[in-house]
């Protein structure tokens, strides 16, 4: 279990670092575990006289520091920690000088360059050589569980036997790969001149805290101070805060949480007093913080690390307003990797001790390995991918032949047309007949496919019925001479025609069902949906009887004339008549009642509440209560004392007014 012990991550010890190798479960860089070659002399306790050793190379002993410098400048060292990093086996020095010989072999035939450079070219040979091993021992692409590991905020390093480093990864550059951390880390330790710098700055719920810390001394700071006499040294913390401030303003409501503005965003601006306090708390906030930042802004530009605590409104305080001290884009900006509290100067402390801190664990390579595998056995198997067909392509829409000049006109004419009857434009309608009816096919024409886009089907008369104008059907079928026996024509079948809604017309044509009954095609009379259009075609059935077969191709289902509608009128009349006349006789028969009815008992005043007492005359509206004053009154009296008793108490208040 990782746990925090007196590691600072800008003062690693270079012993330390120099074991520390990457460990990824993805990449199964966690197998460090070396099984030695039969070739390497195992490892003796008495190599020298200092006991020094190389744990990456085996059998690697010196007996001094400079023999020990000079092979870690060796190539043999180089490949090692090459091959280390990269997940590979370390080898021994004459393992190492047998794949020497083989890479030359097989780079002898190749046009080489120069041999001017000496470290060059051993540098291209131990890349080629790492990058050969690589070849040879290439695994199969990852598998579906290893690309889907979830990430972590933590870099692990490994350092054998059984310690483990973990620290953040906002801490490493955001452009760096993970395989380049282990030297990042290494370059974090060198000390600057005027030390590493942080600044910390936390916004939420109107509470603010603000810090510029210092995570690493200067170089030339003196760390062995000799103590006084009798006292001992007391070591310097590894960060220190040199500037901070704190404040908090008054922007969200109590046990409700969010910010006025969101509020006033998602329900409206509020005007309650408390709304304006907290509106006026936001903006104070950020002028606060704003001039905050330009008072610190020459410590701000030699920062290290910018990291910021706050929502996406919030971060518009720090980013994107004119003259910002912090740029949007600059690559120093952190966010906190970790749930943060309260914006408190305790919060930062705790925070950077969080940040600053490395994480360590100590478990055997088995016992990592172990997990790894109970790990990576918990994940999720990926569902088989189901094999989805190729898409057939859309089929090729009829590429519409193109209009000639006369096939355009009359599209045009027979858009106006529809337009003036579909609207009811009677005047430009019978104009528009006489110049162009002969040429368009007559008043029985069908619509043709161009115009109209397709939308509207058969003749004017059709059409005018449909649109129910009343006024444009009694002229086509009274004065064109319309053919009501023209049948609908169908389009692909269809027979039933669908309202605006798609919904078959249910209307009241019980006249007409037992007629229409079994017929599949309809005619203009079918298309009629009120009743008052049905009696049109009725009415012209009955004035022109002779002109065409109403009762039967044309589906009227009975005439209708002039005589049967004042019939209709006379009984409409008669019923309203009886009605009013059952109304009148029930008004008189509920007055009978009511003068029949006992008049009701007078109503009885109710006694006093208080007896008044007979102690002498008293004054109108006097007395010591309002009661007693009124009491035995009639309700006009009543009311008048009420009149004058608020006169008097007006009266009083602005004596009192005037002073």
């Amino acid at each position: 279990m990782a746990r925090y012990e007196n590691y600072h991550v800008y003062s690693l010890s270079q012993e330390l670092l120099d074991t520390l190798t990457p460990r990824s479960l993805i990449t199964k860089t966690q197998e460090v575990a070396r099984s030695p070659s039969p070739e390497a002399p195992p490892l003796t306790t008495s190599a020298g006289p200092g006991g020094r050793s190389c744990i990456i190379c085996l059998g690697a002993t010196f007996t001094d520091v400079d023999g020990q410098r000079s092979h870690f400048r060796s190539d043999w060292h180089r490949y090692n920690v090459k091959s280390r990093l990269t997940g590979g086996k370390t080898v021994s020095e004459s393992e190492f000088t047998r794949l020497m010989e083989s890479l030359d072999d097989s780079l002898s035939g190749s046009a080489s360059s120069s041999e001017d450079d000496e470290d060059s070219d051993a540098s291209d040979a131990v890349a080629n050589l790492v990058n050969k091993r690589e070849e040879q021992t290439q695994s199969p692409s990852p598998t579906p569980d290893s690309q889907k590991i979830p990430q972590t905020a933590l870099v692990w390093f490994h350092s054998p036997p059984a310690t483990q480093l973990g620290i953040y990864k906002a801490i490493f550059s955001p452009s760096l790969s993970p395989s380049s951390y282990l030297a990042e880390l290494r370059g974090l330790q060198k000390r600057e001149a005027e030390g590493r710098t942080w600044a910390v700055f936390m916004v939420a719920g109107g509470h603010f805290a603000g810090a510029i810390v210092r995570v690493q001394r200067p170089e030339d700071e003196q760390e062995d101070v000799k103590p006084k006499k009798g006292k001992q040294r007391v070591p310097k913390p590894d960060t220190e805060v040199l500037k901070h401030k704190t404040f908090h303003r008054y922007t969200t409501r109590r046990k409700q949480g969010g910010s006025q503005s969101l509020n006033d965003k998602s329900k409206g601006a509020a005007i309650s007093a408390g709304a304006m306090l907290r509106r006026y708390g936001e903006q104070a906030l950020r002028d606060d913080i704003r001039k905050l930042l330009t008072d610190w802004a020459e410590d701000i530009y030699d920062c290290e690390r910018i990291w910021i605590r706050a929502n996406t409104s919030n971060r518009r305080i720090f980013l994107d307003y004119e003259e910002a001290v912090i740029t949007k884009g600059d690559e120093r900006l952190r966010t906190f990797p970790f749930p943060t509290r309260r914006p408190t100067q305790a919060e930062l402390t705790r925070c950077l001790m969080e940040l600053t801190r490395v994480k360590v664990s100590h478990f055997t390579e088995d016992e990592l390995k172990a997990q790894d595998e109970a790990y990576l056995a918990s994940l999720p198997k990926p569902r088989p991918q189901p094999v989805v067909a190729a898409p057939t392509p859309p089929p090729e829409k009829p590429s519409q032949p193109r209009l000639t000049k006369e096939e355009e006109a009359l599209r045009d004419k027979w858009e106006r047309l529809i337009e003036m009857v579909s609207k009811g434009r009677l005047e430009p309608l019978k104009s528009f007949w006489v110049r162009e009816g002969a040429n368009l096919g007559g008043v029985d024409a069908v619509v043709p496919d161009i115009a109209g886009g397709g939308e509207y089907r058969g003749t004017l008369l059709h059409i005018a019925t449909q649109a129910g104008q009343e006024e444009v059907m009694r002229w086509l079928l009274e004065e064109a001479r319309a053919d009501p026996t023209v049948e609908v024509p169908s389009l692909d079948g269809v027979e039933e025609e669908e309202d605006d809604t798609g919904n078959k017309h249910e209307e009241d044509r019980s006249a007409t069902s037992e007629v229409r009954k079994g017929r599949s095609r309809r005619t203009a009379y079918d298309l009629a949906r009120t009743k008052e259009i049905r009696n049109v075609f009725r009415r012209c059935a009955a004035a022109h009887p002779d002109w065409w077969d109403w009762l039967g191709a044309a589906h009227v289902p009975s005439v209708l004339t002039q005589e049967m509608e004042e019939g209709q009128e006379e009984k409409k009349k008669v019923r309203r008549k009886g009605l009013k006349d059952k109304l009148r006789e029930r008004q008189v028969k509920e007055k009978e009642k009511e003068e029949e009815a006992p008049p009701p008992p007078p109503p009885t005043e109710k006694p006093a509440s208080r007896i008044q007492e007979a102690t002498g005359p008293r004054k109108l509206g006097g007395g010591t209560g309002g009661a007693e004053g009124i009491a035995g009154l009639t309700p006009e009296m009543r009311a008048k004392v009420e009149r004058e008793r608020r006169a008097r108490a007006a009266e009083t208040r602005l004596k009192k007014l005037g002073g």
